[in-house]
């Protein structure tokens, strides 16, 4: 343990220096078989809308990392969705910021431009907590134990219920795509057990609250960078790279699927 620790408290040090009409499917009407249908009212045919989506959280979703500038993992995302049946246009709109919290993220959401796009959004994007972490790491460098991580980890909580009350007052319907965490350490140590289950209690704090949210979908991404195998980090050994930004944008599109966007969303859209 305590070398886990010594080497979380190399590598904060590292990193301190890097911080800086509703469209409905085509049977709508299917309990009205006295109407003549329209072409627009064939089964299975999609009207195209244009779909908002907005980027909230810190530099995962900012897309820090990314050597080929395509805004990691929420730009090939969205440059995906183009290709959905029932989508005629995507609008982005990215408000994360590297070196975002918790905290800092309900003080961004107190804003009225931020308020008005998340409004309009009909889908939010959220990474969060990473630095929650290491902001617990960097208050206790020289003291380094496991208990200040489970104290903060409650603060984290009730931030995270706040982050989702505030969301949904200002917007009931869009769905909210949440990342999990994962633990850069892994590729610097086989003797991180510790700093993992600590990871594992975060993850399960955010992905019960996306659960109970009811139109929410949690992606785990723990499993894609628990080694460097496939060069997937950036130089900086935290962030993604281009690489492992498309594995996160394979993973995402997976879980919506799984998660079930088509049907949360009326079938208006097909992926």
């Amino acid at each position: 343990m305590r070398r886990v620790f010594l080497i979380i408290i190399a590598f904060s040090l590292f990193l301190s220096g890097c911080q800086d009409t509703q469209l409905k499917k085509t049977n709508a009407f299917s309990d009205r078989p006295e109407i003549v249908f329209t072409e627009w009212t064939i089964p299975g045919y999609f009207i195209p809308k244009n779909i908002h989506v907005i980027g909230l959280g810190d530099s995962l979703t900012q897309g820090v990392g990314d050597e080929l500038d395509k805004e990691g993992y929420l730009g090939r995302v969205t440059s995906r969705m183009i290709e959905w049946k029932g989508v005629k246009d995507v609008d982005v709109a990215n408000l994360a910021k590297r070196g975002r919290r918790s905290d800092q993220l309900i003080e961004k959401l107190e804003e009225p431009e931020v308020q008005s796009s998340v409004k309009t959004a009909d889908l939010i994007f959220l990474t969060i907590g990473g630095n929650d972490i290491m902001k617990v790491v960097k208050s206790n460098l020289f003291n380094l134990k496991i208990e200040p991580f489970y104290i903060e980890l409650g603060k984290f909580e009730n931030r995270l219920d706040e982050l989702f009350s505030i969301i949904r007052d200002l917007n009931g319907d869009a769905i909210i795509v949440v990342a999990g965490l994962y633990n850069p350490l892994s590729i610097m140590t086989d003797e991180s057990n510790e700093f993992e289950d600590i990871i594992d209690d975060w993850n399960e704090a955010i992905e019960v609250r996306t659960v109970m949210d009811g139109r929410s979908c949690f992606v785990p991404v723990t499993d894609l960078f628990d080694s460097n195998t496939n060069m997937v980090y950036h130089t900086d050994f935290f962030h993604p790279n281009a690489k492992g930004y498309d594995v996160m944008a394979d993973r995402y599109l997976e879980k919506l699927e799984e998660c079930g966007l088509q049907k949360i969303l009326d079938g208006e859209l097909d992926m």
